[in-house]
């Protein structure tokens, strides 16, 4: 099997099934503490049965945070509205990013805080989506100070502030009154602009 992105996102039920387990696993016990054997179980099926698909766990991983970062990339791409006021746009990108992490945040935990059991390669491949993200938000960011709309000092140093803030819904949520990932969008849009000073 090819170690391209494309290779090891199979669209097989079976493949995709073993990544469904994987992501419950690793969200439970961590990347570390999740063995095969563990993964195979949550499905009734023995731990060889995942090698046709995956020839390892760190393959696994691959797969999930490829397939994760790609999903997230795409709902942050879409959620950009660079025809709108810097406000309005940076508004709906927090809102929409901090709402999937939210909604999928199983999936995001994994993908967001085990990529260091990547290989360098790997780590590449998935911290290059990251840097897209990260960049779209980085644009309507420096749209806002260009216009006199947002009134901050560092717009590289807010810019990591946000996207941190986003990616660290995933590793709480849901608690105490935050259950509805539509609650968590409005609130971190909310924050987002008074984080910019916006006018």
């Amino acid at each position: 099997m090819s170690d391209s992105p494309d290779a090891v996102i199979s669209t097989s039920k079976a493949a995709a099934r073993i990544r469904a387990a994987a992501v419950d696993a690793f969200a439970d016990a961590g990347y570390g503490g999740t063995t095969t054997r563990d993964i195979a179980a949550r499905l009734d099926m023995s731990p060889a049965a995942m090698y046709p698909h995956y020839r390892s766990k760190e393959e696994l991983l691959f797969a999930i945070s490829y397939e994760g970062h790609t999903e997230a990339l795409k709902v942050v791409e879409d959620a950009n509205l660079p025809e709108e006021g810097p406000s309005v746009r940076l508004r709906e990108l927090i809102s929409v990013f901090a709402s999937w992490q939210a909604s999928h945040h199983c999936l995001a935990r994994v993908v967001q805080y085990e990529l260091t059991a990547l290989t360098p390669g790997h780590y590449r491949t998935v911290v290059a989506l990251r840097r897209n993200m990260t960049q779209v938000v980085r644009n309507a960011v420096d749209a806002g100070v260009a216009s006199g709309e947002f009134t901050i000092p560092d717009a590289e140093g807010v810019t990591l502030a946000l996207m941190s803030l986003c990616v660290d819904v995933c590793r709480w949520f849901p608690a105490g009154n935050y259950t509805d990932p539509k609650d968590i969008g409005d609130l971190y849009g909310d924050l987002a602009l008074r984080m910019v000073g916006a006018n």
